[in-house]
């Protein structure tokens, strides 16, 4: 499984209310259930005009199969190669 950043450009992002965030991650919920592969959303940031989410999944094709089948716009989907921290150079 690999994991991606997703980037969805949403004029507005940041004054949608609490049900409508909610009705977003029912949405994204009932999409990741129904793919019937292995996927899982981690988390979203919402700001302004954008959600930035991270994903893990299989591939990209499946990432944007979840976009696509969710109705939700895809900017960009990026696979993270690595993480780092903080504590990333403390040895």
């Amino acid at each position: 499984m690999k994991k991606f950043v997703i980037e969805r450009h949403l004029p507005g992002a940041g004054k949608l209310s609490s049900e409508e965030l909610a009705g977003i991650t029912q949405t994204s919920c009932a999409v990741v259930d129904g793919l019937g592969k292995p996927y899982h959303w981690v988390q979203s940031f919402v700001t302004d005009d954008k959600i930035y989410c991270i994903h893990i999944a299989e591939s990209e094709e499946v990432v944007r199969e979840h976009a696509a089948k969710g109705n939700f716009p895809v900017t960009s989907v990026a696979e993270v190669k690595a993480v780092i921290d903080p504590t990333t150079g403390n040895w």
